[in-house]
């Protein structure tokens, strides 16, 4: 199965599946990719770091400014070491590119929203706001130019969200040259509205998805199921031996301790017997009370659990694992011989 076949409940996720598959991608070996690991990143980092910081600017900037980005005013060590470290992350991200490392290129972008929450939390432009809304234009201009690196940092990786964030900047170009620049926003443009970029996923989204695999697996199982080979050649006097009956079940329950064991009172029109059966997965006990099966009734008892079994239930086992008990179509005497 491919991974878009069950991705078509994600609508939108395409981006999602390239980070984590990008994010994983070992550097020597095939990728794995897991449910719980899509779930795990888009939450914890595309969410919770990249969106985090980038809905906060926008908030925020929508609030002060009505949108519109602001006039820097003097710039502190808090903006010069912002930049600085923006320009490292780049030299580092193109080096990882040019020499294939593509994981640790896209950890190297992710390190930007870090570094664009750490400003966010370290300036605090929401108190500021209360006492110097100078300082907060400077804040909040230098965060939106954040953003703006942020999508183009990301493009290669996550095309879709770059170019839904460049088109709420209202970006002019994005090239990858311009990426570690400090005035990719010019001030007086007037930015859109927040928007996510994306969705925490659920954990019953999640196991629509989990559930969904098990289907297709089981019905992969089914439709590539084959009868099994036919068994060597036996003779009629060799089969005439094998004494198979009718009976009826009178009581049923599970053998404790034992998963896979049912013990059955056989009403077999001779007295009654017990037979211990392995069928426990596939039924409720209280199911096949008054029912009849056929059984082989000249086995010689056997001991399982501490339980005599004297004989053995007919089961038929169906393209997907599960058995079926075998029994009369219609109310047969039992004990009665199946001919």
């Amino acid at each position: 199965m491919w991974l878009h076949e069950y991705l078509r409940d994600f609508e939108g996720k395409q981006d999602v599946l390239r980070y984590v598959l990008t994010a994983n991608a070992p550097e020597t070996k095939d990728n794995d990719f897991t449910w719980a690991d899509f779930q795990q990143r888009n939450n914890s980092e595309l969410v919770a770091i990249l969106g985090n910081f980038v809905n906060r600017v926008l908030v925020l900037t929508h609030k002060y400014y009505g949108g519109v980005v602001p006039v820097p005013n003097t710039v502190t060590d808090a903006e010069n070491n912002l930049f600085a470290e923006l320009k490292e992350i780049k030299a580092r991200q193109c080096e990882y590119i040019d020499t294939f490392h593509f994981r640790e290129a896209l950890k190297e972008a992710m390190n930007i929203a870090r570094l664009g929450n750490r400003y966010l939390q370290e300036t605090e432009p929401w108190k500021l706001a209360k006492t110097d809304m100078e300082r907060v234009a400077t804040v909040m201009n230098a965060a939106i130019q954040l953003c703006a690196n942020i999508a183009i940092a990301f493009e290669p990786f996550l095309p879709f969200m770059s170019q839904k964030l460049a088109g709420t900047l209202h970006m002019d170009s994005m090239t990858w040259d311009q990426l570690g620049n400090n005035d990719l926003i010019a001030a007086g443009t007037e930015i859109g509205a927040a928007q996510l970029l994306f969705e925490k996923i659920e954990d019953d989204a999640i196991q629509a998805q989990l559930d969904r695999l098990a289907r297709i697996k089981e019905e992969n199982k089914i439709n590539q199921w084959k009868p099994a080979p036919v068994q060597e050649a036996t003779d009629f006097d060799t089969f005439m031996k094998m004494d198979i009956r009718v009976g009826t079940v009178m009581e049923c329950s599970r053998v404790p301790k034992a998963d896979k064991l049912l013990q059955f009172k056989i009403d077999d029109g001779m007295g009654g017997r017990t037979i211990v059966s392995g069928i426990a997965k596939y039924y409720d006990p209280a199911d096949l009370v008054g029912k009849q099966v056929c059984f082989i009734a000249n086995f010689p008892p056997r001991r399982l659990k501490g339980i005599e079994s004297q004989g053995m239930i007919l089961s038929a086992e169906n393209a997907d694992g599960q058995l079926i008990v075998v029994g009369p179509t219609g109310p047969v005497t039992p004990g009665a011989q199946v001919k």
